[in-house]
């Protein structure tokens, strides 16, 4: 039953994904290669990353070079298109061997059974493990991922335009009002169904940051009066023009490094990547300044295809990459957020970026953007979610008949 929804919704891949698809066909060991070595893919979105994607090649380069039986190519896919085009690919039998997913195409596929299991291939009692993210690793009893990436979401600031950041979201309000001038911004953030998983990421901060959630774990509550009041203050801020309508992220994140935007909310690999876009950059991170300490965190699983043909081969890349000092140097190259184990920062990392304890001390308030009790239809969820807020944002409903309506559409697709 599971397979048979996953071909279903992944079926409404578009033609658009087909090139880059096309780059991902190819599972387990090449045949051709004539030298005993198994080749394997690696498909992640930060492969493209324009700060972290060259070190994370590096890293991977480390392994191969470690191997003589195994090597492990980078696959980068855009983020807008990633998730669907990797699951169009796998719901097909084929696919890259080693996926990063996000967390809501991770409980779709996990749901499918097109995630490898990962008990009797890896020992996960050899490795101190973060509790906290880890748990969202198994399902129904059975490990389907190992985290690479745990990213709390904060907010940046251009210390620069804004000496002392706000602490409550009149403040934050009316901060991004006052910078709003010329062709300087105040704020920015996604707003359009084209980023729709970006958008989903977005809201996520302002529906618990007002003390909403999307579900009671039994029940969706979509259109609940907290999360109606935190994608009010959302769209309050969309209708006074405090932001760039229109711009996407890679945009608005370029103009946020050339000093044009004075906020951003996003999670810790956007401190490397900013960095990258501009060095000089002043800029600093406070914790969201939302009536409720709760926010939306990136939980970005490793997973092996079901469908490769190297799969013990891909376990020994993921048992490679949860050795210490490994693990330490893939935190290094994703800045500000952990990975599975417990690391000790280095003195250096602290000096350079004093702001890292922030990201850290917010682990325990922060949440996968998933619905809980519904995780594997969280992709169908987020879809009309979005569209019926962006469809308020352009004026085309009121916010409150809007999530009404999402909550009547997505509670007929769960039933």
């Amino acid at each position: 039953m599971g397979n048979q929804r996953a071909h279903l919704g992944i079926a409404r891949a578009t033609c658009a994904l087909g090139l880059v698809a096309t780059l991902l066909t190819g599972c387990g060991s090449d045949g051709d290669s004539g030298d005993d070595v198994t080749k394997l893919s690696f498909a992640a979105s930060t492969f493209g990353d324009p700060g972290r994607g060259p070190l994370l090649t590096k890293w991977l380069d480390e392994f191969n070079q470690s191997q003589d039986k195994v090597q492990v190519s980078a696959a980068a896919v855009p983020y807008p298109t990633f998730g669907q085009t990797v699951l169009t690919q796998m719901g097909s039998g084929k696919g890259p061997d080693l996926v990063r997913f996000d967390m809501p195409e991770f409980e779709a596929a996990a749901d499918a059974g097109l995630i490898a299991p990962l008990d009797k291939m890896i020992d996960v009692g050899r490795y101190d493990l973060l509790k906290q993210p880890d748990q969202f690793m198994v399902h129904d009893g059975v490990r389907h991922g190992i985290i690479f990436e745990a990213s709390n979401y904060a907010m940046f600031y251009n210390a620069d335009l804004i000496p002392t950041p706000p602490s409550t979201y009149e403040q934050f309000s009316s901060t991004a009002k006052a910078l709003t001038k010329g062709d300087v911004y105040g704020l920015a953030f996604r707003q359009t169904e084209a980023e729709e998983a970006g958008v989903w990421q977005d809201i996520f901060n302002y529906v618990y940051g007002f003390g909403g959630a999307w579900s009671d774990g039994k029940n969706l509550t979509i259109n609940s009066p907290e999360n109606l009041k935190g994608l009010q203050a959302y769209k309050d801020l969309y209708d006074a023009n405090v932001i760039p309508r229109g711009a996407d992220a890679a945009t608005f994140r370029r103009m946020f490094a050339e000093g044009k935007v004075g906020m951003e909310l996003n999670n810790g690999g956007y401190v490397t990547a900013t960095r990258g876009q501009n060095a000089q950059l002043n800029f600093s991170v406070a914790p969201i300044p939302f009536p409720v300490r709760k926010q939306g965190a990136i939980l970005a699983p490793i997973v092996i295809n079901e469908a490769s043909e190297g799969k013990e081969e891909a376990a020994t890349f993921i048992r490679w990459a949860l050795e210490p000092q490994n693990q330490a140097k893939l935190q290094e190259i994703l800045g500000a957020s952990s990975v599975a184990t417990t690391t000790q920062r280095s003195a250096e990392s602290l000096k350079a970026t004093p702001f890292l304890t922030v990201f850290d001390g917010l682990t325990e308030t922060s949440l996968p953007q998933i619905v809980l009790g519904f995780e594997a239809k969280t992709p169908d969820i987020r879809k009309v979610v979005v569209q019926n807020v962006v469809a308020a944002l352009q004026g085309k409903a009121d916010l409150k008949s809007a999530l009404d309506r999402a909550q009547q559409q997505a509670t007929e697709m769960v039933r």
